[in-house]
């Protein structure tokens, strides 16, 4: 059986027309695929073949193809835990490889370097510890020259086409850097967006009650596609020097705040694994329901495997990983409509595009899991793959639909 978080949800009429009438939940720049396409006639195959090679990327609401669609961007290692390694762009078009970093430590192979797109994807963006001091490094991706942006700071995960990427004191222990901050890609300028005190101001009832009256500190923001919000977690840092273990830092809730307006919007006390929906009105959450971040309100896609949820840039579709049951060993990738469910016992309309063994690949102390992404057009979907000694990086492409036609 597959269990939901929103076993209570009433969906009227009302709210389906709120979040899925006929421009919700659909961003302007992408037409995508029908959910149809996603049914049958899907090819599947490894992004690039590097025997000996872990191939990760990174998370699965940071987009893998460049906004233009010429190039996929990836992390690869040669060790057994998948934690130092390098990385690379491919052209989709020639098969060309280039390598634009090297000799990377990441935090753990679950986002390997949180490498991401940027400033439209002229840049790319990621996060190393060079000599025990942590670093966000900014690549051109014309010159493919370097710079670093900031230091003793992490990547959070911004918006492709944004100038801006925020920053974090490291979870375990951020020193004086406890807030939300944004640095200019191509300038290195950066501000405070929000801080940590400023979040204990307005839910101190919330934040005493969980977390007692430790300080606090901003960790893992998310930019909204449109960059006029964002979410982010609260921690309650370890403040020891080590990375590694998943209790060096205790972690909750989910602070929404508007950029635009700087004020806050409003606060969940669990996290789930939110993803911004493409039109940047709602958070689309693990248990399959997206969230109107302004109402409040929520909205039932249907049960089916959820674990890292997300939504084509069409908003007409979503994509997960996870496991059919609590009893199956393996882990499933899939496509569904978005398409609100009547009643909380509903399956979503959902077709599975890859089955496979988890529990191999990366050794990380912290694993990478598939983390399915769309590409820019909806057309492509791509997740990690630990069905071996080596992690894979695959690739599914949308078949065309001619086998629905009459």
């Amino acid at each position: 059986m597959f269990t939901s978080r929103m076993s209570k949800i009433e969906v009227t009429t009302a709210l389906m027309a709120l979040m899925l009438g006929s421009s919700a939940l659909v961003a302007t720049a992408a037409d995508g695929v029908p959910y149809e396409n996603w049914t049958s006639g899907v090819k599947k195959h490894d992004v690039v073949s590097l025997p000996g090679r872990h191939v990760m990327h990174a998370y699965y609401a940071l987009d893998t193809e460049s906004p233009d669609g010429r190039y996929v961007l990836y992390y690869t290692s040669g060790t057994k835990s998948g934690e130092e390694g390098d990385l690379r762009i491919l052209e989709r078009k020639t098969g060309k490889e280039t390598i634009i970093a090297e000799h990377i430590q990441t935090e753990d192979a679950h986002r390997a370097a949180c490498q991401q797109w940027a400033n439209g994807g002229k840049t790319i963006v990621y996060h190393d510890c060079r000599g025990g001091k942590w670093v966000v490094v900014a690549v051109d991706l014309a010159t493919l020259k370097q710079k670093v942006l900031a230091e003793d700071r992490q990547l959070g995960f911004g918006a492709t086409a944004s100038i801006y990427a925020p920053l974090y004191g490291c979870h375990w222990n951020p020193g004086p850097h406890r807030d939300l901050e944004f640095v200019n890609v191509e300038t290195g300028e950066i501000k405070t967006i929000l801080t940590a005190d400023a979040i204990v101001g307005k839910y101190a009832e919330w934040t005493q009650k969980r977390f007692g009256g430790a300080r606090l500190s901003v960790c893992f923001p998310w930019i909204s596609p449109d960059g006029k919000k964002v979410f982010c977690k609260v921690g309650k840092p370890g403040w020891g020097n080590s990375y590694r273990g998943m209790h060096v830092s205790d972690r909750d809730g989910k602070v929404i705040y508007d950029i635009e307006k700087r004020e806050f919007t409003r606060l969940s006390m669990n996290w789930g694994h939110p993803s911004w929906t493409p039109d940047s009105t709602a958070i689309f959450e693990k248990g399959n329901f997206a969230m109107n971040v302004t109402t409040g309100k929520t909205v039932l896609f249907g049960r089916s495997p959820t674990d890292h949820p997300t939504l084509a840039p069409d908003g007409k579709v979503f994509a997960s990983d996870g496991k059919e049951s609590k009893k199956e060993k393996e882990w499933v990738v899939i496509v569904g409509k978005a398409v609100p469910a009547k009643s909380s016992q509903d399956s979503a309309a959902y077709t599975i595009i890859d089955k496979f063994d988890n529990n191999q690949g990366a050794a990380s102390w912290r694993r990478n899991h598939p983390h399915p992404v769309f590409s820019a057009d909806g057309k492509r979907l791509y997740y990690n793959v630990n069905d071996g000694p080596w992690t894979r990086l695959v690739v599914a492409e949308a078949g065309d639909g001619t086998s629905h036609q009459p």
